[in-house]
């Protein structure tokens, strides 16, 4: 099945008020379709449709340059969704539905000279430009916070060079441009946008969050004016996400009244997670969550508590952890020996995949794993945490939710407990293949027609290895020992894919389990924290059910990678329709 579905006679231009049909819609794994556009303008005005009006099924709606990426519940939705995107026609962006927000700047920045030599106007008339016109919430994605905005009337448009070099460090608060978008940098950052001017708006705060609001002041669809002024009252950095003693992972006073577990030792990682924040990759958010959700749901069923109960994940073992009173606990994910310590320094090992007593003054410490990576570690009423956008989970790219555990933490435990504890389970790993690699299933695209079809071949028939550089955010591919062809023998050495095109493409949404492929040809396998648009291809995206076996990728795991038409579940069969379409370039900040 092909990648890419054509609109059929899509007109180029609006007609009657209305914003052109999409260009094509094209399958991003199993539960997600990447919409293609014409024009910035036909992207706004199906954005506002979507989020209105979302379709059934449909988690969330990803604006950028010329694309929106949607994400549904389930890849019947997904293939339903697909029919109905093809044909639609939606009035166009109203402005008399968005809501207004007002920056004042101060126009001093360092580029603002160059950026009006560039533009061929004096100074005074590129604020003026700048000021005088309303601009448009367009799309985020680079950070909480940071909303590419366009000029609502687009006749009054620039294209604005980027620096050749990028700076290491904007100011938070620093406003910028970049080819038709401007920008505010909500807190510091590197970047490659010309600096205009300066603010002392908060455009990312959580504490707005608490009362409801949106976190970032200015969204997708939101109406922005720029306001010249001479000085600002208080420029300050934008609030920092909790963390430390502050952090959201436990409420002030929870750890005295309910003191369950002490962390003695934290080993390499671990972290409190749920299952993620949905919904919020419009503001730069992304999921985030436990990456084993398997094994999540797995020790949570063990001891019995709701599926989303807050748990640790550990990251190649190490933990150590002493009750402060009697708790029940489970142990699953990557395949771990755990050892109990009782304050008399008997020793017992609890059974794997099982709940168990843990009482007050005994330790529980969790070896280096034998298979996979990440364990998880359930406590019966799972973890009391404070939410943060709707969630407990530890975002390791934004810094929201709790920091890492420290020697020292104390981790309350909460009510979550609704069932019986359960018996032994089996393990939820992969199961390897005969020579020890584990096999991903993946649906090819979005982006596939940026390689030629040998490309996509080969990516299925070479061996690649997890690389040292493997994260939450990613974890990058190298060669593997050798490629085999179609029938298992060894065929050709090992080789970075090549693509059929040169350029970038504009930023784009990405959904978990993308496979981008950078210039070197290495692809980089997204995971929970990873950004949530890009501007490299994605090959193609592993399937929906394949994303827990992604998470326990040990650095120097052997992977194949196996094609299957995500539209026909699971067990579908392969993949080999390959579109062509039309190369862009490259729009990131």
């Amino acid at each position: 099945m092909s990648g890419l579905e054509q609109a059929a006679e899509a007109p180029a231009v609006p007609e009657g008020g209305h914003s052109a049909a999409p260009l094509g819609v094209r399958a991003a794994g199993d539960r997600a379709l990447l919409v293609e556009y014409a024009r910035l303008e036909d992207v706004l005005a199906h954005h506002q449709h979507l989020c209105a009006r979302p379709l059934d099924g449909q988690r969330e709606a990803v604006a950028a340059a010329r694309t929106i990426l949607l994400r549904f519940d389930a890849p019947a939705s997904a293939a339903v969704a697909r029919e109905r995107l093809v044909a639609l026609r939606v009035a166009g962006f109203s402005a008399a539905e968005a809501r207004g927000v007002e920056l004042d700047v101060v126009y001093d920045g360092e580029d603002l000279d160059a950026v009006a030599a560039a533009v061929s106007m004096s100074r005074e008339a590129l604020i003026a430009w700048h000021a005088g016109q309303e601009w448009t919430g367009a799309f985020g994605g680079f950070a909480p916070g940071f909303t590419y905005c366009t000029p609502t009337d687009a006749a009054q448009g620039l294209q604005v060079p980027r620096r050749e070099t990028p700076r290491t460090a904007l100011p938070a608060g620093s406003v910028a441009l970049a080819a038709e978008f401007s920008a505010v940098y909500p807190r510091v950052s590197p970047g490659g946008w010309q600096l205009i001017g300066r603010t002392d708006a908060a455009m990312w705060d959580l504490e707005r969050a608490a009362t409801g609001e949106s976190p970032a002041l200015v969204r997708p669809g939101d109406v922005v004016r720029y306001r010249a002024v001479r000085e600002l009252a208080r420029l300050r950095e934008a609030p920092r996400p909790p963390q430390g003693d502050d952090a959201a992972g436990e409420p002030p006073d929870a750890a005295e009244e309910q003191p369950g577990l002490e962390v003695l030792d934290p080993g390499l990682q671990t972290l409190v997670q749920d299952l993620g924040r949905e919904g919020l990759s419009d503001l730069g958010v992304s999921r985030a969550g436990v990456a084993d959700e398997a094994a999540m749901r797995q020790a949570n069923r063990l001891v019995g508590n709701t599926a989303d109960a807050a748990v640790l994940e550990t990251l190649q073992g190490g933990l150590r952890l002493r009750a402060a009173e009697t708790v029940v606990p489970a142990v699953t994910g990557a395949d771990v020996d755990a050892v109990i310590v009782a304050a008399d320094g008997d020793a017992r090992a609890p059974a794997p995949r099982a709940p168990f007593a843990l009482t007050a003054g005994e330790t529980l410490t969790l070896a280096a794993p034998r298979r996979g990576l990440r364990g998880v570690v359930a406590v019966r009423g799972g973890l009391a945490a404070e939410e943060v956008l709707g969630s407990v989970s530890a975002d390791t790219m934004s810094g929201l939710g709790p920091a890492p555990l420290q020697a020292g933490d104390r981790l309350a435990v909460g009510g979550s407990a609704l069932t019986p504890v359960g018996a032994e389970e089996p393990s939820t790993l992969p199961v390897p293949d005969d020579d020890g690699a584990i096999t991903l299933r993946v649906v090819p695209g979005p982006r596939d027609d940026w390689f030629a079809a040998e490309e996509l071949d080969r990516l299925q028939r070479q061996v690649w290895r997890v690389s040292a550089q493997a994260d939450r955010i990613g974890v990058r591919l190298e060669l593997g020992d050798s490629a085999e062809d179609a029938d298992g023998a060894a065929s050709d050495a090992p080789r970075p894919l090549r693509r059929a095109r040169e350029g970038e493409l504009p930023s784009e949404g990405v959904p978990r389990g993308a496979l981008q492929v950078p210039p070197s040809g290495l692809p980089v396998l997204f995971l929970n924290d990873h950004p949530v648009t890009g501007g490299y291809p994605v090959i193609a995206v592993v399937l929906a059910e394949d994303l827990s076996a992604a998470a326990q990728l040990a650095p120097g795991q052997h992977l194949r990678l196996r094609a299957v038409d995500g539209s026909d579940g699971p067990d579908g069969a392969d993949a080999s329709d390959h579109p062509d379409h039309d190369p862009t370039t490259q729009d990131t900040p």
